[in-house]
């Protein structure tokens, strides 16, 4: 674990955004886009089964011997880590994402300033897509933050897992995570409904019955903050529509006309002259004109309406990257973004013992989970040699001692 937290103090002085490691082979990092390998660390197959043994809870543990991986996110020394703890070839391996301790603002984000905006939305949708690692997970933090520290709400996120951790300031904001503290997102919407939130963000919106709910809640006076992969507006769009049956497909273009605020697609472009990458955005803003194409399905349209109304604050990605990046005298570096810096949220993590950690009344019969302690046990004989394990004794915890006494005289 010493060696663990040296790498990402590491990274986070050096600038690197990524961490990989996995067993005999360098470990890896990408700082600025690009890939660089560091021969100094390498750990074996066991060195990194056991750093796994001690970067998870039991519960994790089981999860991984499940599905075979592992989404999670922890905090390490002042850095916030968002970890994917995989299966490959060389055995385990960890995909770390390193983020900044503080919450960036927008503008030291490089965003453009109409983002500021939605803090003063009382309701409606607001879509933040990109591929993954294109940064939108750091633009929601961002803007949630904004409206943390400049609005008096009742702020309810659905993540998958935790990445930021807020602390409330002049908005009381509650963060669930998929799994942990709820089954589902569709579940988790429907929670949040009886919450009386003002804004409600969600982690992901990939299942049919989650982007509904999420339809409904934008429609029922509420402003929603979601995430979604997609690579362009029209994509977001579609998406969206055609999540339902084909019946039902002209309710959903409806329900998305009256709600729509804003679509913002984020990728990251390394600008020349700075040294380093910027986000890049694509801007929709629920124009008439706009909503007017949702619901007539004319999709074919969209493109063409964007590059027609700069007057209105919508931008295609080239007409970004030449006006607003092109125009924009200073940038604030990666190093500054993700500096060293302690975490805002000091509260306590806690899971009650009356709820079971799966959410479930308990745990499905036909399943056995294996302890901590049993895993640290199961390395540990890894190591040892035939002629070493015949010697060794195993006490079941459930065994009496007259039954632990006869093994013994064998």
């Amino acid at each position: 674990m010493k060696q663990f937290e040296s790498i990402i103090n590491t990274a986070i002085q050096e600038g690197m955004s990524d961490v990989y490691i996995t067993g005999e082979h360098p470990m890896v990092s990408r700082k600025a886009g690009r890939i660089e390998f560091h021969g100094a660390i390498r750990g074996s197959h066991q060195e990194i089964d056991n750093l796994v043994v001690k970067l998870l809870s039991a519960l994790q543990l089981d999860d991984l011997r499940e599905r075979k991986s592992v989404d999670y996110a922890m905090s390490v020394g002042h850095a916030r880590l968002r970890i994917n703890i995989f299966t490959s070839a060389r055995g385990l391996s960890l995909a770390i994402r390193v983020l900044p301790g503080a919450i960036p603002t927008i503008n030291e984000l490089n965003l453009h300033p109409s983002l500021y905006e939605i803090a003063k939305m009382n309701h409606g949708l607001v879509l933040a897509c990109g591929p993954t690692g294109s940064g939108k997970t750091t633009t929601i933090a961002a803007i949630i933050n904004d409206i943390n520290n400049t609005c008096s709400s009742h702020i309810v996120t659905l993540e998958n897992p935790i990445e930021y951790r807020f602390q409330s300031r002049k908005s009381f904001i509650q963060q669930r995570e998929l799994g942990a503290h709820m089954p589902s997102f569709a579940q988790g919407l429907l929670d949040v409904l009886r919450e009386n939130p003002d804004v409600i963000v969600v982690g992901e919106l990939r299942e049919p019955e989650t982007m509904k709910l999420t339809l409904s809640a934008a429609e029922s006076g509420h402003l929603v903050i979601a995430t979604m992969h997609a690579s362009t507006p029209e994509e977001a769009i579609y998406r969206l529509c055609n999540a339902v049956p084909p019946e039902a497909q002209n309710e959903v273009r409806y329900q998305l006309s009256l709600t729509l605020n804003m679509i913002i697609v984020q990728q990251l472009v390394h600008m020349e002259r700075v040294g380093y990458r910027v986000p890049l955005l694509t801007i929709v803003r629920g124009t008439p004109s706009i909503k007017n194409i949702i619901r007539e399905n004319k999709l074919n349209q969209l493109n063409s309406v964007i590059q027609m109304s700069k007057h209105e604050g919508m931008f295609t990605s080239e007409r970004y990257f030449d006006e607003y990046l092109g125009g924009r005298k200073t940038f604030s570096p990666y190093s500054q973004v993700f500096r060293h810096a302690p975490e805002e949220a000091q509260d306590i993590q806690y899971q009650s013992p009356l709820t079971d950690e799966r959410g479930e009344a308990s745990p499905p019969a036909s399943r056995k989970r294996t302890t901590k302690t049993e895993m640290e046990t199961i390395l540990i004989r890894a190591d040892l040699s035939s002629q070493e394990m015949e010697h060794m004794l195993t006490i079941n915890e459930d065994e009496s001692l007259q039954d632990i006494l006869k093994k013994m005289e064998k």
